[in-house]
């Protein structure tokens, strides 16, 4: 039987499983072995006279929930699920690019005249308050979480270690480089990598394949895993060669 590694903080991983196809997941050994562990830093998020905040990750959105309401206020947002999420926590939330440069980008077209408020993890790419202030937006930013590395549990140790195949799919650059420092020579790895700066780190290892997903979302994620599976479970069901 395949497993399925997921790495993801454990209610993100457990989304990304619920939502692939019943018949595929009851083939699979799933273990949920996060790398990544989200951790409120501020009680106090101050809008400082802000018209506007933006949100380049669902866990700004998650965390900024605790303590501060949307109440219609304008939000910009990154990717498709931030931008639901923004919308469901109560912010005028509009999707503005699916990567950093397009968001940039957006932003910079619409030219909003207010204030704006980037609320962040400690580790975020892009730099796009710096970006956006650059070019004469009004961009401040405050970093509300932090985003500590784990290490693999003993279940995905003993799972790496054994014959059997393994597809793990990694969504951040900064969990890649942390499997790819923890995952023990010899694996049988099927890879699967959200952008092509999720995959970089991961091209040191010694993997049976490394796919990478032409839409940085987590459709394109699904739509590999349950090709990948299909792939592997044709391949075990198929008669030995005479």
């Amino acid at each position: 039987m395949a497993v399925l590694l997921m790495t993801r903080p454990q209610d993100a991983a457990q989304r990304f499983v619920a939502a692939l196809p019943d018949r595929l997941t009851a083939g699979l050994q799933v273990i949920y072995a996060p790398l990544i562990s989200v951790m409120s830093l501020s009680k106090v998020i101050n809008l400082d006279g802000g018209e506007a905040v933006i949100f380049t990750s669902a866990n700004g959105v998650l965390v900024a929930a605790e303590t501060l309401s949307g109440v219609g206020m304008p939000a910009y947002c990154l990717g498709q699920r931030t931008t639901l999420m923004a919308r469901n926590a109560g912010w005028k939330a509009e999707f503005c690019g699916k990567n950093a440069d397009e968001f940039v980008a957006d932003l910079l077209q619409r030219r909003p005249a207010g204030k704006l408020l980037h609320l962040r993890g400690q580790h975020s790419r892009g730099n796009v308050a710096e970006r956006l202030n650059a070019a004469g937006l009004n961009c401040r930013e405050q970093v509300i979480y932090n985003q500590s590395l784990l290490t693999l549990t003993a279940e995905a140790l003993s799972a790496l270690s054994a014959p059997s195949e393994v597809v793990v799919p990694l969504f951040s650059p900064r969990t890649a480089r942390q499997f790819a420092d923890l995952c023990p020579d010899g694996a049988k790895i099927h890879l699967i990598a959200m952008s092509e700066a999720v995959a970089e780190p991961l091209k040191l290892l010694n993997y049976k394949d490394l796919e990478v997903c032409k839409e940085p979302n987590v459709q394109a994620m699904a739509k590999l895993v349950s090709d990948i599976v299909r792939r592997l479970n044709r391949v075990e069901s198929s008669p030995p060669a005479q």
